[in-house]
């Protein structure tokens, strides 16, 4: 459908010469007849530089139907050329002729407006030819949020058809904005509005466009589009959304994130800077969840270098490729290890000398642990001595050990072990000196976190169901990715020594609850599409969690997501260092029985029943001899 090149040539050189005459008409008016022949002289003056000029500026090889502001400084650049060299020869005359100087000048301006013109209408025919099609096939899409991202968006799909998409207007609960145009749209009503809007206008799509919206705004519109049977989908929360713009790529289905998001945290920049910019951070299972994401958030804070610590090697190889391509201005180094191989941590604080350490690497399956309870001491445990004691020796100015719910009067191996954790970063606090802070973050549920039960929910309705929901009262507190992350790195800032940060979870949340939410975001109907069954308690597992023991309670920190839990004292000295020593000696032994009676021990506050139907640990169990 182009123009071939030739043709262009062609009409390029007509115009241009054509634009000659009538530049002496506008001159000269009723005079410009007698000129004729100083007309001829110019014209074949100009046409020995128009052809030459067309071809130097390659203006018949330039696309007309796409033409762009380049394309538009090259045609400048040609006629621009010829003009100055002709108002140049009229300036010094030409024997026997007596030509107008301005009418290059005339000649010049007429040719680079006609040109232009013939590019600008030959680039609207083909965009008008090619959008008919797009526009009579194009979503009609109802914006909800007439902020800033949902103009941004407006803006995009009014600007870009091929994104297939044509905004109708907005809905937004600011009653400020009901009689002000966005783009030339309107403001078709309120949220609540969203059926009666629909009826009135053609719309194909709901686009929810708050970054900032909390989850019971999210399910309020999503309730509203499916009762008008209409799609809907979402940009990104504003956890997701790092560089704070969006863009139509941006779009994707509503999630079950989506329908449990807070507030926004508002964190502290200043504080989470003094102690990150410049300085070599170490993150222990930096490929998981939560550390890749820890990654991510420190890498905004300028660190000197991040060395990214963990076991599994395709984990690591994928952040640091990441890494690599979205923040090349800061060393990364890879470190395949285990946190159980003191040799290896010690040759990488020996080497790489980090100044700060967020201890992400854990095991942290409830029933996998209750099977391998060895696993959870050598790992939880073995693994956090041996990063606080090579912390203490090599002087790191901040420890971060990310803790969970499930160490609070732990039911399980895997939650007593990481409670025992906490009380060894406690410990090192108490060796650490002026300028080192070791301190635990303790927090629920991760939404999306590998292991967790919505990738399993999700698994199971890609299969057919049913959906297995262990308890019709089972409950969970949940927390994105992004905003534990951003948590933890504040808590890391408040430095005090020794303290147990607890984040601030928001509601319990009934596990079924999310199944039902997520086999209807998969546009499938709960107990007739996918059925939910309930598949009992397993090993380990409590109806309820809890962040905080009874005899803890909290204190309030500066910060209003984080509070600090109150010190209830550990076994100290030798006693607790004896205990470490038999439960190592147990999980060596491979003694489930003797790794139980020593965690009782160490956590009193402990819940423990035995997988396999062995009964409750006793707290007067006998200890294992060393």
């Amino acid at each position: 459908m182009s123009i071939k090149d030739p043709i262009k040539f062609c009409i390029d050189l007509f115009i241009w010469v054509a634009v000659l005459p009538l530049a002496f008409l506008i001159r000269l008016e009723d005079r410009a007849f007698i000129y004729a022949s100083e007309m001829l002289v110019l014209g074949g003056i100009g046409l020995l530089l128009k052809i030459p000029a067309i071809l130097l500026f390659a203006l018949h090889h330039r696309s007309w139907h796409k033409v762009s502001t380049r394309d538009l400084t090259a045609l400048v650049g040609a006629v621009g050329s010829v003009t100055l060299i002709l108002f140049v020869i009229t300036l010094n005359g030409i024997a026997g002729f007596a030509i107008p100087r301005s009418v290059p000048l005339i000649e010049g301006l007429l040719a680079l407006f006609t040109m232009a013109l013939a590019r600008v209408q030959i680039r609207s025919y083909f965009e008008s030819r090619g959008t008919t099609d797009i526009r009579r096939k194009a979503r009609r899409v109802l914006i909800v949020g007439a902020g800033e991202a949902g103009t941004m968006l407006a803006r995009e799909m009014l600007r870009n058809r091929s994104t297939g998409r044509i905004p109708v207007g907005f809905l937004d609960d600011d009653y400020r904005k009901r009689r002000q145009l966005f783009l030339g749209l309107s403001v078709l009503g309120g949220i609540d509005e969203l059926p009666a809007v629909c009826r009135r206008y053609p719309v194909d799509e709901v686009l929810i466009a708050i970054p900032s919206a909390d989850g019971r705004i999210v399910r309020r519109v999503v309730e509203l589009a499916r009762l008008a049977h209409l799609e809907y989908r979402i940009i990104p929360g504003i956890y997701e959304l790092l560089s704070g713009s969006v863009s139509i790529s941006q779009i994707r289905e509503v999630d079950l994130e989506d329908l449990l998001r807070r507030e926004p945290v508002r964190l502290e920049l200043n504080q989470i800077s003094e102690y990150l910019s410049g300085k070599t951070v170490l993150v222990t299972g930096a490929g998981g969840s939560i550390g890749s994401e820890i990654v991510r958030q420190v890498a905004g804070f300028d660190p000197e270098s991040i060395i990214l610590l963990g076991r599994g090697e395709n984990s690591i190889y994928q952040i640091h490729r990441e890494l690599k391509r979205t923040r090349p201005g800061i060393r990364i180094y890879p470190v395949i290890t285990d946190i159980r191989d003191s040799a290896s941590l010690t040759a990488v604080f020996e080497g790489r000398r980090p100044q700060v350490v967020f201890h992400a690497a854990a095991h942290k399956h409830v029933p996998l642990m209750e099977s391998n309870p060895e696993q959870a001491v050598f790992n939880n445990i073995v693994g956090t001595r041996n990063l606080t004691q090579l912390a203490l020796a090599f002087g790191v100015e901040r420890f971060v050990n990310i803790s969970t719910d499930k160490a609070v009067n732990p039911s399980s191996v895997m939650g007593a072990s990481k409670r025992v954790a906490e009380l060894v970063v406690y410990q090192a606090s108490l060796q650490a000196d002026d300028s080192q802070a070791f301190v635990s973050v303790r927090f629920g549920n991760v939404l999306g976190s590998r292991g967790s039960v919505i990738p399993l929910f999700k698994e199971q309705i890609r299969f057919g169901g049913p959906v297995t929901v262990t308890h019709p009262k089972m409950t969970r507190y949940f927390m994105t990715i992004p905003e534990a992350s951003q948590l933890v790195l504040q808590a890391g800032s408040m430095a005090d020594n020794g303290a147990v940060y607890v984040l601030d979870m928001g509601d319990p949340v009934r596990i079924v609850d999310l199944a039902y939410d997520l086999i209807r975001l998969s546009g499938l109907i709960p107990d007739q599409d996918i059925e939910v069954q309930y598949s009992g308690i397993r090993p380990g597992e409590k109806l309820f969690e809890e962040l905080l023991t009874a005899e803890e309670g909290t204190v309030a920190s500066r910060h209003e997501k984080i509070f600090v839990a109150r010190r209830n004292g550990i076994p100290t000295g030798q006693s607790f260092e004896d205990l470490l020593t038999q439960l190592v000696r147990s999980a060596e032994e491979r003694n489930p029985m003797a790794i139980h009676a020593v965690l009782a021990h160490i956590v009193p506050t402990s819940q423990f029943n035995i997988s396999g139907g062995n009964g409750a640990i006793q707290h007067g169990t006998p200890l294992p001899s060393l």
